[in-house]
Order: structure tokens, then C-alpha cells, then sequence
């Protein structure tokens, strides 16, 4: 009888991603993002085919943030950046996919942000840092007479067009103050028209849907505590709200013409549920779904909806529902060799922070058999984010070593409401540290873990709560790593992208007025209590945190001979879009970790 060997660590670096994906107006072709070859590209299937394989569709190497098709089938749209600079410049390829051509390009440090293609097929609507590097300007590029038109200046705070009626006469614009506080309106003879009631009480509104020229549907929390249903009647110039969920926050709207109906996304916690919304009856169903987290949903004409979701053990895949029952699963994205049973599915947890706040949390426990005695504590990203039931191969990995793996959602982590996740608004480092520090108390009352057994790994914001928690407390702590965390509120604040900067002072504050507060939260003033082995990652192209912020505290450390690892990926930015950088990174943390238990 042949016994194979349980699961080795390396057969989790081979799953691959899918970042988005698009489907053909007749249903036949199916494009989306993966890095299925090792490296970014457009992949397709032919849905005509019963058994369809994917193949390759456009030749470029790159991350895409787009895909859209010509409702003619003459050109499919896209955008590539470069190695992970997030300057994305939009393509065309040929319906049957190939080399794509530069279609609206510039500087290599300019953004060309696709917003909306006509009805047609003759139109282009876009967003560009061009000239308005900070607030971006909004231009229509004439297909059949290569014409650009500049349409919307951006000021006072970035500025992007974020819909667009069926016969192109109303433009809805999105401004962004900050995460929590947006302004979606429209421009009429040089007035805007405010699509909520008051444009300075600070709320978020997004994704504005016309389900006719003069009905919008939207998501937001306007004089509320969580992301509901809202319409704007131009017609009659109303306000109202449509559908709210008691403790969930909407946060995807698509609009169903074949049924008059709204495909309704929604985030409650750690996971997500999926309804339909009858517009005229007000009916709400839930639909179930094969996974937690949905990505992305795409309606087509005939009504069919197409998800992109995947859970803590299943890998992001595309699923197509068919007669509103039954899913169907379009890719075939799994952990070679490795059965869900064999992953780790987190259980959901809760503690009480300082004071009193309750924080959820996921704790991933490794199989018994694989237990090392050893837990890794991950702080997230974002900040204005949360860790959630998505697979990560990181953690399959580190689960498959023995160790456990804790996540919480500290204060101002999205999915609890809108007052939760602004209490991270200039409190970098003291409400969410402090929930952080209470989460580790928890590990330690739980007999989960102690200081001796606890690594800390975190990345972009999670990177720098990393770096302040080994400032400040190194006494919990057996080794650190941290992946493209700002090390230095002063530098970083300054060092982000230009349409980044108008939202800072409401996200993390002013550096002259906040002087104290700065040099309180900033990871580099704890230097001398930084005394545990570190390995620091970071992409040398990373836009959002500049390879500055790990470079300036790296040498500070070393200069102190201290034991710093320092990993610098020359051909990546904020992430790993290439797979063998991926799995070098994903190595040389479990080598880090193996060497210091």
C-alpha cells in the first residue's frame, strides 16, 4: 500500500490568486486577473466549452486594476502598473486576447484610473493624476476620433467620476476627505448637487447605481451607525433610505435589469452575506453561498450573477448562480494535494479591551499533530480594515509549522460600525496598541501562548503596530518581523502618494500640531527597548510605504548592533505580485522563525 506524507509547507506557496475578473455581454468568455504563471497577467476561459481550460490572455507581466469589455466584442480594456507602483496606465488587447496595446498612457509616475465605457463602446470616461497630481482630473477619450476632453477638475480634495447615467447626461463625482468621509454628487451648471442631504456632516457614501436615467441606489452610513440601502430621485431631488440591516454594513450594490432587482453585499464581521432586493415589492432574500467573503459580483444582461469569493479554507474562486439556487464553481483555485479538512478554519473569539471595549478576533489553531507550541500574534492592515475569513496561503503555511496564529480587530477595524472604525482617526498608537496589548494578555490568561512562545508579524499598518509594539513592550515578545511597516510618523506622512495627502490630516493628523502625539506613536522613538531579533521586508517600488521607512530603521538598529534581517524585493511594491518573491518571503519568515524558537 503507498502512504503518502502529510501536507509539506511548500504546497501551500503554490496556490495562486484571483484579483478580479470580467465576463464577455454574450456569456462565452470569462477574463480575470491571477497570477496563475508565477507572475500577474489576464488569464480566460471559454464558457462556451463544458470543460473549460484557462489560458493565457495578455502578455505583460503586471498587476491589472480593470477589466471591461466592448459591447461590441472589438477590444477588451484593461490597466497595468509596474512591478507594484500602483501608476496604472490603461490598455487595449484584441477580443481574442495577445500583447496589449498602450491605449491612454503617460509619465511613468501618472495614474490613468479607468471610471466608465459607453453604452457604445466609443467612450472612455477616466481619472488621471496628470496635471492635478493631489485632487486628479476626469477626461473622456473619443474612440472613433482619438479626441481627450478634460470634463472635471479635481479640488480641495481628490476628486474621481464614480458613475455614469445610460445616456451619458448625468456624471455622479466621488470627493474623498478621508476613509470615513466622502461626497458623491453631481455637477450641474457649474453646481453640485449633493446626493445626501448634508455634505458636512462627516459620512461615507460610494458606488452609486442608476437603475434608470434619474433613480440612483448607493451604500452609506449618512446619520447612521452602519452602511445602509439610500436613492437619490432626481426627478423629485429626494433623499431616502431604502434597506437597512440590523449590525450590517452594505457594502456592494449591483442592479439586475432582467429582474428589477439589486444584488445586495453585506459585511458583518468576519464574514458576508449576499440578498436580492426587489425594488418595487421591497422583498429581501438571502442567498446562500459555498464561502464567507465575497470580492467581487458581477450581473450580467441575462441576469446571471457571478461572484468572486473564497473563505479561511478556500482559495479565491469564481462562481457563476444560475435561477437565483444553484452555484456553480467556474475555477478551480485550491491548495494542491490538500484537502479543507486539512487547512484551518479560525474559531471567532472576543475579549475585553482597557476599557471595556469588546474586540473580535480570529484564532487559528494548528492541527494537533503539527503543534509547536508556539503562536504568531498578526495585527492587520489597513488600518481601516479588518482580518477576516479569506484564505491566506501565509497562514496555511505558518498553521502547517506548528504554530497558531492570533488576529484581532482592534478599534477602528471595518465591519463593527462607523464610530468603531474612526477611533483609529489620529490614535495610531494608543487606543489600537492598547487593544492589541489586552489581546496578548488574553493569549497569556488563556494558556495559549507566553512571552517565551509569542512571535509578532505584521504588514503596511500591521508592519507599524509591529514595530510600536516592540518598542513598547519587547517583554511579550520572542522575535519580530515586519513587512513594509512606516517606522516614522513625521517621514511618512509626507512620503505618501500626492492623492494621499489631502486625507491625512483626518486619518493620522498634523505633524507640527500633533508634534507630541507623533513622537509618542512613532515607532523609532523606542529604539533602546528594541532589543529582540527582527526580520524587515519591504518593495523597493512600494508607493504607500517607501522602502525610506524600512531603510531609516533598519540602519538605526543595526548601528546599535542589534540582530535585523533585512529582505529588500527590488521588483515589488505594496505586496507580492510575483509568486517566487511571494514564496521567498514566505521562506525566509518560517526560516526566521525556525531559527529563533
Amino acid at each position: 500500500m503507498i502512504k503518502f506524507p502529510k501536507p509539506k509547507v511548500e504546497q501551500f506557496f503554490y496556490t495562486y490568486s484571483i484579483d478580479h475578473f470580467q465576463v464577455s455581454k454574450d456569456e462565452q468568455k470569462l477574463v480575470f486577473s491571477t497570477n496563475l504563471s508565477g507572475k500577474r497577467n489576464l488569464w480566460a476561459l471559454d464558457l462556451s466549452k463544458e470543460h473549460a481550460y484557462p489560458f493565457q490572455f495578455s502578455q505583460k507581466d503586471e498587476s491589472s486594476s480593470f477589466i471591461q469589455f466592448d459591447p461590441n466584442g472589438k477590444y477588451v480594456l484593461t490597466s497595468f502598473d509596474a512591478d507594484g507602483d500602483e501608476n496604472y496606465h490603461i490598455y487595449a488587447l484584441p477580443p481574442e486576447g495577445g500583447l496589449p496595446q498602450s491605449l491612454i498612457t503617460g509619465a511613468e509616475d501618472e495614474k490613468y484610473l479607468f471610471a466608465h465605457l459607453s453604452k457604445d463602446g466609443k467612450r472612455i470616461y477616466y481619472n488621471t493624476s496628470k496635471n492635478n497630481p493631489s485632487f486628479l482630473n476626469t477626461h473622456v477619450r473619443h474612440l472613433d476620433t482619438d479626441k481627450d476632453e478634460l470634463i472635471a477638475e479635481g479640488e480641495g480634495a481628490p476628486t474621481t467620476l464614480a458613475g455614469v447615467s445610460e445616456d451619458e447626461e448625468t456624471l455622479i463625482y466621488e470627493s474623498v476627505f478621508a476613509n470615513t468621509y466622502n461626497n458623491i454628487f453631481i455637477e450641474k451648471e457649474e453646481e453640485k448637487i449633493y446626493l445626501t442631504p448634508d455634505p458636512k456632516k462627516v459620512h461615507v457614501s460610494y458606488d452609486p447605481v442608476f437603475t434608470d436615467n434619474h433613480s440612483i441606489y448607493f451604500p452609506t452610513d449618512y446619520e447612521g451607525e452602519y452602511m445602509y440601502l439610500a436613492k437619490y430621485d432626481m426627478k423629485q431631488e429626494t433623499f431616502s433610505k431604502v434597506l437597512e440591516l440590523e449590525e450590517e454594513s452594505i457594502e456592494t450594490v449591483k442592479y439586475d435589469k432582467s429582474s428589477d432587482s439589486l444584488y445586495v453585499v453585506t459585511e458583518k464581521g468576519v464574514v458576508d452575506k449576499l440578498y436580492q432586493y426587489k425594488i418595487k415589492s421591497g422583498e429581501l432574500k438571502e442567498i446562500t453561498k459555498p464561502f464567507d467573503l465575497i470580492d467581487q459580483v458581477t450581473v450580467t444582461e441575462s441576469g446571471a450573477v457571478y461572484l468572486l469569493g473564497g473563505s479561511a479554507v478556500k482559495p479565491d474562486n469564481i462562481y457563476r448562480l444560475t435561477n437565483g439556487e444553484k452555484w456553480e464553481q467556474l475555477t478551480d483555485n485550491r491548495v494542491l494535494g490538500v484537502s479543507e479538512e486539512e487547512l484551518v478554519d479560525p474559531e471567532i473569539v472576543t475579549y475585553a479591551s482597557f476599557d471595556g471595549m469588546e474586540i473580535e478576533s480570529l484564532l487559528f489553531r494548528a492541527k494537533p499533530e503539527n503543534a509547536n507550541g508556539y503562536t504568531v500574534f498578526w495585527p492587520h492592515g489597513g488600518p481601516q480594515a479588518a482580518e477576516r475569513k479569506f484564505f491566506r496561503a501565509m497562514f496555511q503555511s505558518i498553521l502547517n509549522r506548528g504554530y497558531h496564529i492570533f488576529a484581532p480587530n482592534f478599534r477602528g477595524s471595518t465591519g463593527y460600525g462607523s464610530s468603531f472604525v474612526k477611533l483609529v482617526e489620529q490614535d495610531w498608537g494608543h487606543g489600537p496598541r492598547l487593544d492589541n496589548v489586552e489581546g496578548i494578555k488574553w493569549l497569556f490568561d488563556q494558556k495559549i501562548t507566553d512571552p517565551d512562545h509569542l512571535f509578532l508579524v505584521g504588514g503596511s499598518y500591521g508592519g507599524y503596530m509591529a514595530l510600536l509594539l516592540h518598542g513598547r513592550h519587547p517583554e511579550y515578545f520572542k522575535a519580530v518581523i515586519d513587512i513594509f511597516g512606516p517606522s516614522d510618523l513625521f517621514t511618512f506622512v509626507n512620503s505618501v502618494p500626492a492623492d494621499w495627502k489631502p486625507i491625512m490630516e483626518r486619518w493620522l493628523g498634523d505633524s507640527e500640531r500633533d508634534k507630541e502625539r507623533f513622537v509618542n506613536d512613532s515607532p523609532v522613538t523606542y529604539l533602546e527597548t528594541m532589543t529582540k531579533p527582527m526580520l524587515v521586508i519591504q518593495g523597493a517600488k512600494d508607493p504607500r510605504v517607501v522602502k525610506e521607512e524600512s531603510d531609516q530603521i533598519v540602519q538605526k538598529l543595526q548601528d546599535k548592533g542589534r540582530d535585523v534581517e533585512y529582505l529588500v524585493l527590488e521588483d515589488e511594491g505594496h505586496g507580492f505580485s510575483k509568486k517566487e518573491n511571494e514564496i521567498k518571503v514566505y521562506k525566509r519568515m518560517l526560516d526566521f522563525m525556525e531559527k529563533h524558537k
